[in-house]
């Protein structure tokens, strides 16, 4: 069995410096920072993985990717821990999401510009709570065109990203009303099932300054520990609060491959107006809950600290 690290058994813990004394590889339940993609939290943790257990090609990797703007559990495999990536991605996944209504992204996200405007008259605490029940079970979904499905043998994300350079060399003030979906109607509909969704909170009007604090936990620029994260500035984030449009919190418990920012452009349509996601946070993935998760901070010390520096060292 692999080893099982959190933040509730590493006090003290000194990992050994060879990785033969751990046969089923480590598994470590990271809390993902806010725009960091999940390449960038491997990256990091495999260089010091590498270092410490003196292995230049040392499998590190994750089992279910999270987007640069969504935070919460990202489960790192480390060693033979790999092997059992593709089955811990089949546990289902729990998110605490936040929605906004009345306009629209490329991303449906908040990584892209709003692209087109709606109407919100039928927007309403009562009709969301009204539609939310249509959601639940297995159902087909179609992907969003920025991500890593194929179309053509091309990965949607190619495609989206080639189509928003050339809106944008339109010049840098140009629409996003101009940029193209049609690729999106390429996509094939995948089966996905949400067990459970659940409205946490709905405000009207936007979120109320004094809970813009709060919000931190799905959408702000700070690390798991509180502190400021700087990384990927490339990763762009639009701030749509000024438009005080309809904001919800939402809970879903969903299998493998269902796409809560797809799920966020259909609730819209179900209301009779569009939405995108302003917040993600991954709560769940199977057994692994965020609460126990590592910080990237706390997984870097923990692979920093070794018994002795001629332990676990290649002959």
């Amino acid at each position: 069995m692999a080893l099982i690290l959190s933040n509730g058994n590493i006090k003290g813990l000194v990992l050994s410096g060879n990785i033969d004394d751990y046969p089923e590889g480590i598994i470590l339940p990271v809390d993902k920072p806010y725009r960091w993609t999940s390449a960038d939290v491997i990256r990091k943790l495999k260089f010091c993985a590498c270092r410490h257990f003196h292995k230049k090609n040392l499998k590190v990797g994750h089992a279910g990717t999270l987007d640069p703007l969504a935070t919460g559990v990202l489960l790192v495999c480390i060693g033979k821990a790999t092997r059992l990536a593709e089955e811990l991605q089949r546990h289902e996944k729990e998110y605490i999401a936040g929605l906004t209504f009345g306009a629209t992204t490329p991303s449906y996200d908040l990584e892209k510009d709003i692209d087109m405007k709606y109407p919100v008259d039928g927007v309403s605490e009562e009709s969301l709570r009204g539609v939310l029940p249509d959601f639940v079970g297995e159902q087909e979904q179609v992907a969003p065109l920025f991500s890593a499905k194929s179309v053509d043998g091309v990965r949607a994300y190619e495609l989206a990203r080639k189509e928003w350079k050339r809106m944008k060399a339109e010049g840098p003030d140009a629409d996003c009303a101009g940029f193209n979906h049609s690729a999106t109607e390429a996509l094939s509909k995948q089966w996905i099932n949400i067990t459970e969704i659940e409205l946490l909170r709905f405000c009207p009007d936007g979120l109320p300054e004094d809970s813009m604090e709060m919000e931190s936990e799905l959408s702000s620029a700070k690390n798991a520990d509180g502190s400021v994260n700087q990384r990927n500035s490339r990763i762009n984030v639009t701030d749509n609060s000024a438009l005080h449009l309809p904001h919800a919190d939402i809970r879903v418990a969903c299998s493998k491959g269902t796409y809560i920012r797809a799920l966020a452009r259909d609730l819209g349509e179900a209301l009779g107006s569009g939405a995108h996601l302003d917040g993600l946070r991954r709560t769940r993935t199977g057994g692994f809950r965020v609460e126990d998760a590592l910080t990237v901070n706390q997984a870097v010390n923990l692979l920093n600290t070794r018994i002795s520096e001629n332990d676990g060292q290649d002959s």
